[in-house]
């Protein structure tokens, strides 16, 4: 069977199934319709909604919900993928276009469940396939970090999928088959930072979702979790202990690439850019000291050695991308070799010292 007949067939059963379920089990809500009611109020003490902001940004809920150039968390940024593109929503407390009207139950469907206010289904864009697994506690800090800040009329875009993905009906099907209560280890161990960093990184950092490889229907196939899938513009690597350590990382490397963006084993660029900068670089030490003690396990394989680097390769780096600096930031003044102007600018070429300027620079 051809992938695209066997794609066909999945979505076909999936359907089925969601009319179903649908028969089986009344959902009160489903498009329904229930777009009005009252802007909420929320009663939180500024200790719940410091840690909601913790968590938000521990969730990584900027990276999608910020387009390019728009204001933070009012949506828009397009998510390309093999069925087509959906626009990530509006999540400040606007009450037309935001979740203004939104209850913390509401909000909790959401993450746990998939299923928006007016009772509609969510794609898994949303990552609800890992957030099943937060807290309530969590959920409602978060809703009220959200909810006191600065509404924002930014009217959500329609998604731009392609049939019969466009049928969110579907979706209930899809969730019988792919939704799960938690998600499988990735490493083992049962220590408290162990256990910390399995919620950081499987449920409220939700890196499964990028670097678990997808099945033809977009489920995360969770048999291979964490070992690399080419979903967005650059292939997530396998950050499985074995994949890591392959390529030297250790917990100390971890924690500084996820706090700085940068490590021996190479710097933070293409979509886990702003991963790091709107995320994990706002983790505390303890937090990220507990992400790699997750990926890796408690007890981390070897690493594989990286070899170092030759110093005359080293030189010859350092000093091209000096000369880069000094022609764009130096040469007008000094002139491109360095001997300066008489009686203006000081002479800086190393066949002699800086002669005394007339001029400081």
């Amino acid at each position: 069977m051809t992938v695209r007949r066997l794609r066909t067939f999945v979505i076909a059963a999936a359907v089925v199934i969601a009319g179903i379920a649908a028969a089986a089990f009344p959902m009160r809500n489903l498009l329904s319709g229930r777009t009005g009611g009252p802007m909420q109020v929320v009663n939180a003490g500024p200790d719940v909604v410091t840690r909601g902001k913790y968590l938000a940004e521990a969730a990584d809920c900027a990276a999608c919900h910020t387009a390019p150039g728009g204001a933070p968390l009012a949506g828009g940024l397009p998510m390309p993928s093999g069925f087509g593109t959906i626009y990530a929503t509006n999540i400040t407390p606007d009450p037309d276009d935001g979740i203004g009207r939104w209850s913390a139950d509401d909000f909790w469907r959401a993450l746990h469940d998939g299923v928006r206010r007016d009772g509609q289904q969510l794609y898994p864009a949303m990552p609800y396939t890992s957030y099943r697994g937060m807290t309530r506690a969590d959920a409602d800090a978060i809703y009220a970090y959200l909810m006191q800040m600065r509404p924002m009329k930014v009217a959500n875009l329609r998604t731009e999928l392609n049939f019969p993905f466009n049928i969110r009906l579907g979706m209930v099907g899809w969730n019988l088959l792919f939704l799960h209560d938690s998600l499988p280890a990735v490493s083992a161990g049962s220590s408290p930072a162990w256990q910390r960093g399995r919620y950081l990184a499987n449920v409220l950092g939700h890196c499964g979702e990028c670097h678990t490889p997808r099945g033809i229907v977009g489920e995360m196939e969770l048999s291979r979790s964490f070992t690399g899938f080419a979903l967005g513009r650059v292939a997530a690597p396998d950050i499985t202990p074995t994949g890591l350590a392959a390529r030297g990382w250790t917990a100390a490397a971890l924690v500084a690439f996820l706090g700085r963006g940068l490590a021996r084993q190479g710097s933070a660029f293409s979509d886990m850019h702003p991963v790091i900068m709107l995320s994990t670089r706002n983790l505390t030490a303890a937090d990220l000291d507990a992400v790699a003690t997750y990926l890796l396990g408690d007890s981390p394989p070897a690493p594989t050695s990286l070899a170092a680097p030759d110093p005359a390769d080293v030189a010859a780096d350092a000093n091209a991308a000096g000369r880069i600096s000094y022609v764009a930031l130096c040469a007008g003044c000094h002139g491109l070799e360095g001997y300066g102007m008489p009686n203006t600018w000081s002479r800086c070429a190393t066949t002699a010292p800086c002669a005394s300027p007339t001029r400081a620079t």
